[in-house]
């Protein structure tokens, strides 16, 4: 898979074949905002960083949410890929449950964090910036129909951070996606997905300005 160069926010469109004959949905999540979205066993989904140098945090739960306790945990999948980071393609992110949710198929960027919390408002009172839009935030708020109802809610799981450099940090830029850059999941098992096109912009951090995202949910799993 190359980078996409442009996208539609309609409904339907999308460059990969749609899962179950239907046509993919594609959603536009604002730079500094969330979105939930549940996703199907057997279908797939893909992020992309529209702009560049922006962080996506995703948190995905096992429905139905929130009795079945499971949820994408980012310890068990250190665990099982025996502390390799970021995940390759091929590579599966697994539940609390030690067992996989979601399957990477594609990816651009091919650096990814699976060690720091969503930033949250004590993380932002403590740099003098209270009030500042978060991830955990931004979770919580997208969750809400779902049944959600404090961001505390949202930082008992650790997020898979999309597009984070934290394992090569030294070597490139903390935000080093590029326009078009994308990572695509199988999903397998049915669950309720939440992204935030994370907050942060301090000391002039991917650009200064958090930027737009692309979900694309409803496509074709490889697996198929």
């Amino acid at each position: 898979m190359t980078r996409i160069n442009s996208i539609s926010s309609t409904p339907g469109s999308g460059p990969a074949e749609a899962s179950n004959g239907s046509e993919p949905t594609t959603h536009i999540v604002p730079g500094g905002h969330g979105h939930a979205f549940e996703v199907k066993r057997g279908t797939a989904f893909r992020i992309i960083d529209l702009h560049g140098q922006q962080i996506v945090d995703l948190m995905a739960w096992v429905l139905p949410y929130p009795s079945s306790l499971e949820h994408l945990s980012m310890s068990y999948t250190r665990y099982v890929l025996n502390g390799e980071a970021p995940p390759a393609v091929g590579d599966c992110l697994v539940t609390n449950k030690q067992e996989p949710i979601f399957k990477i198929t594609a990816d651009v960027c091919h650096t990814h964090d699976m060690t720091f919390m969503a930033c949250n408002p004590a993380f932002y009172a403590g740099m003098g910036l209270k009030g500042h839009r978060s991830c955990a935030e931004n979770i919580a708020g997208a969750m809400k129909p779902w049944g959600m109802e404090s961001y505390l809610e949202a930082t008992a799981v650790d997020p898979f951070n999309v597009f984070q450099n934290t394992p090569d940090m030294t070597l490139k830029d903390l935000g080093c996606s590029r326009p078009g850059d994308v990572i695509e999941f199988d999903v397998l098992k049915d669950a309720v997905v939440a992204v935030s096109s994370c907050p942060y912009d301090v000391d002039g951090f991917g650009g200064g300005k958090a930027t737009d995202i692309a979900v694309v949910t409803g496509l074709k799993s490889q697996r198929a």
